[in-house]
């Protein structure tokens, strides 16, 4: 981040997002370290503005980053900017969802592309290793697995609303346990895999846990007979999904599987790895039935599963990308590497756009 420039901190339009990107406690290190920091208003962030107030950071109306914001400004947020303006002349830190042949990756990279701006993707906020730096995927799969278990249950009431993780570890404790239940995690080393075996053992179910060699050696009957399949695992290439429809009616009066929660979330790309269902369920509708039967079969396929748990989400969150701040931040004539990387991700979808992004609109 050049000197005199500044990180904008924008609200979320989606009401369900109740997460901050950061928390009032970083925002004051970072102006510490000479960061100028502002802060939009918000109705449903977790952290009250007037934390962010003093923590010295300067505070604006919802969404005026578009007009108000300098062009020098990174605006950091969470999740989908509005559909306006439709040029981005920014340089947005953000989770875009646009690198995976997602149907809106078109649009927002054209918009990008029409207002000269950049999308730094904090998916693809990577070490050399590929490593993620900054990630929700603990809290994601915690949430995700909870939600199952408490869906196999038949305890799962809706409309969710957010709590503290404490709550919800008691609704996990006193879940029934008339009949065993078995639970697979596909991707159980990961972030989000671990987060998912964490909440089952909450809730008292025995879990099965998949690694990357067990996925790409699938056993779909093993698979199909655990009571709850929860997917943990990113892709960043296509690889031969985990079940299809056409899998679900072979097993027919022969399936134990009630219960999916799908916390990656890959509708409508090639990386999709459960093609079982087309369509995201959301805070009102939290599961929706695939299939009828003895048992029917339920799938949970939410995008922001850490808002159930908020604050614990976004204090983790925030102390991961504190140091990605700093490092954008730092006056240095060599560019952050990890930085480099976020935005090499964006121009290589640029290029990929059927037709040139530069063209003028």
């Amino acid at each position: 981040m050049p000197q005199h420039s500044q990180l904008w901190m924008r609200s979320e339009t989606r009401p369900t997002e109740r997460r901050a990107p950061l928390t009032p406690e970083d925002a004051a290190r970072l102006v510490r370290r000479g960061v100028r920091i502002t802060v939009e208003e918000s109705g449903h962030r977790v952290f009250p503005l007037d934390a962010y107030a003093a923590a010295g950071c300067d505070l604006a109306p919802a969404g005026s980053w578009a007009g108000s914001a300098p062009g020098s400004a990174y605006v950091l947020g969470l999740k989908e900017l509005p559909p306006v303006p439709e040029r981005l002349h920014h340089r947005h830190v953000y989770f875009g969802h646009a690198y995976k042949g997602q149907a809106q990756a078109p649009e927002l990279l054209r918009r990008f592309a029409a207002g000269g701006g950049t999308l730094l993707d904090l998916e693809y906020l990577a070490d050399a290793q590929g490593r993620r730096l900054a990630a929700f995927g603990y809290w994601a799969g915690y949430v995700g697995a909870a939600l199952a278990a408490l869906r196999a249950r038949g305890r799962l009431t809706a409309p969710l609303a957010a709590l503290p993780r404490a709550e919800l570890d008691a609704r996990l404790r006193a879940l029934p346990g008339e009949r065993p239940l078995r639970a697979l995690v596909i991707g159980v080393a990961g972030r989000s895999g671990r987060g998912a075996r964490d909440a089952l053992t909450t809730a008292g179910i025995e879990v099965t846990g998949w690694d990357r060699t067990a996925s790409r050696r699938l056993d779909r009957a093993a698979l199909l007979g655990h009571d709850i399949l929860i997917n943990a695992v990113l892709t960043t290439r296509p690889v031969p999904p985990f079940l299809t429809p056409a899998d679900l009616d072979a097993a027919a009066g022969r399936r134990r599987l009630s219960v999916i929660a799908d916390i990656t979330c890959d509708t409508g790309s090639p990386l999709h790895l459960l093609p079982v269902y087309d369509r995201l369920t959301d805070w009102t509708v939290p599961a929706r039935r695939l299939r009828e039967g003895s048992p029917p079969l339920d799938v949970i396929a939410i995008d922001n599963l850490p808002s159930l748990l908020p604050a614990e989400a976004a204090r983790a969150f925030s102390a991961d990308l504190l140091p990605k701040l700093l490092a954008l931040h730092a006056p240095s004539p060599d560019p952050d590497p990890d930085w480099l990387r976020c935005r090499d991700a964006f121009t290589t979808a640029l290029a990929a756009l059927p037709q040139d992004p530069y063209r003028a609109a």
